[in-house]
């Protein structure tokens, strides 16, 4: 199991800037993608954005233009700058780290999806 590490949560204005950092212990993969999900209270888990191991990108349609999402391949970590955040932006935000890993005969197959314990975001209006 990855170990996933969030931090940079807190308490913000409306129309305020965070950047969030997910930090991944050391991991194998024949291609891996680092997800951002939140969860607003009473609400599901929602995804926000991911990223691939080459870089492919999408962000979900609320957070298009606001968020922005990067990774540092070196360091294992993974980014979330938002800006304009809004009230309704308040969440627990999770990383998240889908991979797949290759077989000792060389196949490649889905791993279990690893999981940050998450940073709390709050947007005051």
């Amino acid at each position: 199991q990855v170990r996933l590490v969030e931090s940079g949560g807190g308490s913000v204005q409306a129309g305020g800037s965070l950047r969030l950092s997910c930090v991944a212990s050391k991991f194998t993969s024949c291609w891996y993608e680092m997800r951002w999900y939140r969860q607003a209270q009473g609400k599901e888990r929602e995804f926000v954005p991911s990223i691939d191991e080459d870089g492919r990108i999408k962000y979900a349609d609320p957070v298009k233009g606001r968020f922005t999402i990067s990774q540092d391949t070196n360091m294992n970590t993974a980014y979330l700058q938002m800006n304009s955040l809004k009230p309704e932006d308040t969440a627990i935000y999770y990383c998240a780290l889908a991979r797949t890993i290759r077989l000792p005969a060389g196949a490649c197959i889905d791993g279990p999806d690893s999981w940050g314990q998450g940073t709390q975001v709050t947007v005051a209006s």
